[in-house]
């Protein structure tokens, strides 16, 4: 009776190591978490980017005040009869700056 005892211990044992050590284990599971964790983090990241970027892409469809901007900020543009002034910051090279 104690050798069938220490054999369904024994064998109770040797189905307990899949479930900790093999595939699907506990230490699967939670890195598969931790990386379901990190990959919806991620998602988070990019959808409120799409967002941006649909807003942005809806605004240069319908409205002529974002197209407007852009050419004026990126491109340098200006409208018909406006002036264009450029200012310049004083720089360390002008004549009469102190040099060290």
């Amino acid at each position: 009776m104690r050798w069938m005892i220490a054999a369904l211990l024994l064998l109770l044992g040797a189905l307990q190591i899949p479930l900790w050590l093999g595939e699907g284990s506990y230490r699967d599971v939670r890195l598969l978490r931790e990386a379901i964790e990190i990959h919806k983090a991620e998602n988070e990241t990019l959808r409120l980017r799409n967002r941006a970027l649909e807003a942005e892409v809806r605004d240069l469809r319908e409205g002529h005040a974002a197209i407007e901007e852009r050419a004026r900020t990126e491109l340098g543009l200006i409208r018909e009869g406006e002036t264009f002034f450029q200012t310049l910051g004083e720089s360390d090279d002008t004549p009469g700056a102190a040099s060290e």
